[in-house]
């Protein structure tokens, strides 16, 4: 117990990094499936995306927090581009986004030139807090953290905005919104792009972190949001704006914190996407099997 222990222990600070850079991918699922009402897979593209433009960035010489907005701005462009093609093509949303995620793969490997591409001699936005003394693990908390509350006071203050309440009316109901003079075209194709944005984000971050952009870092990294997600609304809530907001943060630090325990007990890493896997399905299945048990209850009530 005690070696279980020490072992979660020594994983907290690499686990800690690590789920504040998820955490934008998290908020990148979030803001399609619970603010637009439209579910979409376009994070799993625009994530590696993300990192091979920052990758690239890095080595013709751009400083790590342009080249970070430079992978935001293609996350951003990847998010409309699957907005788009619904909208003028009546296309579903989960197949737009597959579409969209299935091409940046090879537009992952035009922008690298090769599949995977190391960083390791190039500036990164946390070489400003190692060279104050701090080892690299908790540079990385330290920056991860610090943008990461930047994001989340901004997001909370455009959604109390007209143009953020706006975007929460269309996902509630777009044929309402529309008749109330919203721009729907603009507040979904707006919102996707800003959702597709925050994964390039992270994905910039990531390869900033472990020194190498792969066209395949994405792959799982859906999974592993959605679970992220379903734990910090279960923990945190989604009642208010706030509460939505916070979650997905909340949810990728005990996300990984999960993953901690799972590792120091012994779970080979190759079984942590079955783990998560059957996690995420226990959590969508949890209502249907509450409902299917309660329905005889209520209809013999109904009798009565």
């Amino acid at each position: 117990m005690a070696d279980v222990l020490s072992a979660y222990i020594a994983l907290i600070p690499v686990t800690l990094a690590q789920s504040l850079i998820l955490s934008f991918v998290v908020l990148a699922v979030m803001i399609p499936f619970r603010i637009l009402s439209f579910p979409d897979l376009t994070s799993e593209g625009a994530y590696p995306l993300g990192g091979c433009v920052c990758a690239v960035a890095l080595l013709n010489g751009v400083p790590p927090f342009p080249a970070l907005l430079l992978s935001a701005a293609a996350g951003f462009l990847a998010g409309c581009t699957t907005a788009f093609i619904h909208l003028r093509f009546r296309i579903h949303t989960l197949l737009a986004g597959i579409l969209v995620t299935t091409m940046l793969y090879s537009i992952n490997l035009r922008v690298m030139g090769k599949a995977n591409q190391p960083v390791f001699r190039e500036d990164k936005i946390y070489d400003m807090v190692t060279a104050l003394g701090l080892s690299g693990t908790y540079a990385k908390m330290l920056i991860a953290g610090a943008l990461a509350g930047l994001v989340l006071l901004l997001l909370n203050l455009w959604f109390a905005t007209e143009r953020g309440t706006a975007m929460r009316a269309v996902g509630a109901n777009a044929d309402m919104a529309e008749a109330q003079g919203i721009n729907v075209w603009r507040a979904t194709i707006g919102g996707i792009g800003l959702a597709g944005a925050f994964a390039a984000f992270g994905g910039g971050l990531m390869i900033q972190s472990q020194g190498f952009a792969d066209v395949n870092v994405g792959l799982g990294i859906l999974i592993n949001a959605l679970a992220a997600l379903m734990i910090g609304e279960a923990v945190v809530g989604k009642q208010t704006v706030a509460r939505q907001m916070l979650a997905p943060f909340a949810g990728a630090v005990i996300y990984y914190q999960l993953i901690s325990m799972c590792l120091a007990i012994g779970l080979p890493p190759g079984d942590l996407k079955i783990a998560t896997g059957i996690f995420v399905l226990i959590m969508l299945a949890g209502p249907a099997l509450r409902n299917r048990k309660t329905a005889p209850a209520r209809r013999e009530a109904t009798r009565l």
